[in-house]
């Protein structure tokens, strides 16, 4: 039985009251520590991609810390990380009988151990640049059943920058867009009409698209198979919805939609 937007409502207000208290109750745990909650045995793992950029310091001194194993650390790849993930983490285990572990965790492609995963989120993947050993490994990671899922680009540049990388990871396989009835947006919530959803610029702008991204565009890539193995929210930031879903400033339906949106998503990747 599909869950009533009621129900993801009133988590999300759950989650604007326990979701500081959940950050600030994992925010000590590192995802090298091995006392962390991250070595939990778990059927599900929310993976993010941290990935080297096409420019160094690319987001212009958002973090810059320094470089580890090659990553731009507090770059590009970590934009609202750790509390977005955090959140929606608490969204899914309130909303889902999934048994997730409690915290993310950073993984790159530079070994195999993303194929230990079902899931990776990257965000700003109009910033990503791989090897040619990356790009393979990803791929096979794809095809062998992973997910990938990318949020928060925006335009026609940004389309562009993206496409240059998954044409190296997936360099024979098309982008369609999905339509309401295609079945990831029913696999626990029915959503079929989906709005745009802002990053928290829009409290401070009023608009819901940023640069020339004007309509929002759910896209994806399919496998031989017909299952989706990397779902597209370009001119959307899902994430920030995410994380902001405490701020009374955020607009409570753009947060309840992505969170509904992601646990359609999760859902569908635990059974395809």
């Amino acid at each position: 039985m599909k869950l009533s937007q009621i129900a993801v409502t009133s988590v999300v207000a759950a989650t604007c009251c326990a979701g500081v208290w959940g950050y600030q109750r994992v925010a000590d745990f590192g995802f090298g520590n091995d006392d962390s909650p991250t070595n939990v045995k778990s059927e599900f793992y929310w993976s993010r991609l941290a990935y080297t950029t096409n420019t160094e310091d690319s987001f212009g001194g958002y973090g810059g810390y320094g470089r580890r194993g090659g990553y731009w650390w507090r770059n590009a790849w970590s934009r609202d990380y750790p509390k977005a993930d955090r959140q929606f983490l608490i969204a899914m285990h309130r909303l889902t009988r999934i048994d997730g572990r409690p915290t993310e965790q950073v993984v790159t492609l530079d070994s195999d151990e993303i194929f230990n995963y079902p899931w990776i989120y990257a965000v700003q993947v109009q910033m990503w640049s791989f090897t040619d050993a990356e790009a393979k490994r990803l791929r096979e990671y794809l095809l062998k059943g992973g997910f990938l899922m990318v949020d928060d680009f925006h335009g026609t540049e940004d389309w562009e920058n993206f496409m240059n990388g998954m044409r190296q990871v997936l360099p024979d396989r098309p982008v369609e867009d999905l339509q309401s009835g295609d079945e990831i947006f029913h696999t626990l919530y029915d959503v079929d009409d989906k709005m745009q959803i802002p990053g928290e610029q829009w409290i401070r702008t009023g608009r819901t698209y940023e640069k020339d991204g004007y309509q929002p565009k759910w896209r994806a890539i399919r496998d031989d198979k017909g299952r989706i193995m990397v779902a597209i929210c370009h001119n959307m930031h899902l994430g920030d919805a995410w994380e902001w879903a405490d701020d009374p400033n955020y607009p409570e339906p753009f947060a309840s939609m992505a969170f509904r949106v992601g646990l359609d998503y999760i859902i569908y990747d635990m059974t395809h």
